[in-house]
């Protein structure tokens, strides 16, 4: 496990804003990938990495991006290096789906805690590579913990409003899970994002409370929401100020948005987040809608997405920036370098309406 290094982290948010990176799957799309290299065939392993061959009698798996991690490992440190050469302070796991949960569609939940450990290990090292190139720009793994493919607030069933097909110890049993191995391979952050129902998200924050308790040390944590269309909330119903609410008692180092919406779309509920939180602000929007006729899926270009995020920066409104669907290094190299010079959001100080 890293030593704690939230003060590390506190100090650079308040000096400048920090860089995330952009999209796992959509560089990962880019690869055209078979079923044959989900399951660790064709390409293998060509540059050090151990790499694992699933067996046949698992289920198909292409489209498991997380897998990949054990499978491709080539290709996901290649990405991870992209962005860190885009400018990337933070680069995320690609751990977005790997809760035993999700997994269990594959058939792979007994592999979860081992994707996470694996992920946030290659993460690292590419990350440690990058600072020792430049250590006057340290860089920080965050172990990304996705909602899950079940919500605990919601019905499965439109006929049955009191069914649910998980619960909230079983949520915070995978999270647990997950978090051990993120912790065991090295993450710097706990990253719990895009969440939809903010009943997952204080799943996954227990479990985090539980994993400190247990091992004696801390992780920084940041949480982020994704509003998931005009109206304004999540999808279970939450305004942002709702959502900032809910999750404050367990005091993140950051909360923001990410994901759903492209950052033109966001700006209102970003500026509501940013109005209502006493913490800093991260925020990382889709490259605008999606575009099947795009290269990336959707319609923003690079210098598109890079200005919009500028007059968030301009505006005081966030201290972390970055790309959630979409985006690509040429994206993060643009936010990066429209941001340099700005001053960030201080912690503790409300934006303006």
């Amino acid at each position: 496990m890293q030593p704690d290094r939230t003060a590390e982290l506190t100090e650079l948010l308040r000096q400048r804003i920090l860089i995330l990176d952009g999209a796992m799957g959509t560089m990962v799309q880019q690869h055209h990938l078979s079923e044959d290299d989900f399951r660790g065939g064709a390409q293998g392993c060509r540059h050090g990495h151990q790499h694992t061959l699933l067996p046949a009698h698992l289920p198909e798996q292409k489209g498991n991006n997380d897998v990949l991690v054990l499978t491709q490992p080539d290709i996901v440190a290649a990405i991870h290096d992209a962005y860190l050469d885009a400018g990337a302070d933070i680069i995320e796991t690609n751990t977005f789906g790997a809760s035993s949960i999700a997994q269990a569609d594959y058939r792979l939940q007994d592999k979860a805690r081992e994707m996470n450990r694996v992920a946030a290990t290659l993460a690292r090292r590419c990350a440690d590579r990058a600072t020792a190139k430049t250590p006057d720009k340290p860089r920080f793994v965050a172990g990304a913990l996705g909602p899950t493919n079940r919500t605990a607030s919601i019905s499965p069933d439109v006929s049955d409003p009191a069914a649910r097909n998980v619960t909230f110890d079983e949520l915070v049993a995978a999270y647990l899970d997950a978090i051990e191995g993120l912790a065991e391979g090295g993450a710097d952050i706990l990253l719990i994002e895009t969440v939809f129902d903010t009943l997952n998200a204080k799943a996954a924050l227990f479990a985090a409370e539980t994993f400190f308790d247990k091992v004696g040390q801390r992780l920084p944590v940041m949480v982020s929401g994704t509003i998931t269309d005009a109206s304004g909330r999540t999808l279970s119903g939450q305004t942002p100020e709702a959502f900032w609410n809910s999750v404050r008692p367990y005091a993140p180092l950051a909360a923001g948005l990410n994901c759903a919406l492209g950052a033109e779309l966001m700006r209102p509920h970003i500026e509501a987040l940013a109005q209502t939180a006493d913490t800093f602000v991260l925020c990382y929007p889709n490259a605008g809608l999606p575009n099947p006729m795009s290269d990336t899926g959707y319609d923003e270009t690079p210098e598109t997405t890079a200005r919009l995020v500028r007059e968030f920066a301009e505006q005081g409104l966030v201290n972390i920036l970055g790309g959630c669907c979409g985006t690509t290094p040429a994206h993060i190299r643009a936010i990066a370098e429209a941001v340099k010079n700005i001053v960030p959001r201080s912690a503790g100080e409300k934006a303006k309406p």
